[in-house]
């Protein structure tokens, strides 16, 4: 099916439905995880996923180092052909400041970034997202906690089983190679003779 061809939602006009006022928000690092998510906006989440949805012509990179987990943490850059996978919120506008801070928007950590996103086969518009404000030149490894909250978030809501293994992987390598700078020696007694791993260049 084409994109052309598939219904384009847009934000629901809370005054028309008398509704609290709400966002699309696309998650696609931590906050694909509704328990950590639930951690930094003080209620659960759970009711408010739509689903798996991808968004195109886009890949992931750790291109920030997090001030608060002394690690790598998650971005998107553009890139043709590319796509990325994660979550689909319907939050309720109550939540949008304590979003915003939990991506240090207030700080120049990460900014919203509005994107389109296939969601059941249907598009949806206006989508919420954040990226890096000031990105590093070359990614940096995540830590154990983030590294295992993402995969979580990413099984738990049912993203492709192979951009999954692409994900860890891609993650797992990061950290290898960190590994293997900081502490050489001891890189090399416990892998022997084998060629430290290639990074994965994009996420597919």
């Amino acid at each position: 099916m084409s994109q052309h061809s598939k219904n384009l939602h847009k934000p629901l006009s809370s005054s028309s439905l008398n509704l609290e006022p709400a966002f699309y928000y696309f998650a696609y690092g931590s906050c694909m995880c509704p328990v950590d998510l639930q951690r930094s906006l003080g209620e659960s989440v759970y009711s408010y996923v739509i689903g798996h949805a991808t968004l195109k012509d886009h890949r992931l990179g750790f291109y920030r180092r997090s001030p608060k987990r002394n690690c790598g943490t998650l971005d998107i850059v553009p890139a043709s052909g590319s796509t990325v996978e994660g979550v689909l919120y319907h939050l309720p506008g109550r939540l949008s400041n304590f979003l915003d801070e939990r991506e240090e928007v207030p700080r120049r950590g990460y900014r919203r970034e509005t994107v389109i996103v296939d969601c059941h086969q249907q598009l949806y518009a206006a989508v919420r997202t954040y990226v890096v404000e000031d990105k590093l030149s070359e990614e940096l490894a995540p830590n154990d906690w983030y590294f295992n909250v993402v995969m979580r978030g990413a099984v738990t809501c049912g993203l492709p089983e192979q951009y999954c293994w692409n994900l860890f992987h891609h993650m797992h390598t990061l950290q290898q190679q960190s590994f293997s700078r900081s502490q050489p020696d001891l890189y090399r007694s416990t892998h022997g003779s084998l060629a430290m791993l290639t990074p994965t260049s994009a996420i597919k």
